[in-house]
């Protein structure tokens, strides 16, 4: 079983900064796909950035160039530094482990871009 706990969501103005924390337990850390994912309200789930275990990151292209995703496999925690926010960023981003035929979900942390 893997537990997955995100934190370094709030409220931030637009063009500011946030970088989500996302803590793993479990074994299988290093070995996983981790992602980042966001929900806004009436939307449905999109990825957002994503780092195989080989560091080979992508990104949704409406986040190139101002999100950066990273991962520690001594800590099994994943980033995701957020720049140059948006309103439109608002969300409840959710942390995702996908190792062979599983995938994990965190509980979510919202982040809300508002003047």
């Amino acid at each position: 079983q893997v537990q997955l706990v995100e934190s370094g969501g709030g409220l931030v103005q637009p063009g500011g900064s946030l970088r989500l924390s996302c803590a793993a337990s479990g074994t299988i850390f290093s070995a996983a796909v981790m992602g980042w994912y966001r929900q806004a309200p009436g939307k449905q789930r999109e990825l957002v950035a994503a780092i195989p275990p080989g560091g080979n990151t992508n990104y949704a292209d409406a986040v190139k160039g101002r999100f950066t995703i990273s991962r520690d496999n001594t800590k099994s925690t994943v980033y995701l530094q957020m720049n140059s926010l948006k309103p439109e960023d608002t969300a409840v981003y959710y942390c995702n482990a996908k190792y062979a035929v599983w995938s994990y979900w965190g509980r979510g942390t919202q982040v809300t871009v508002s003047s």
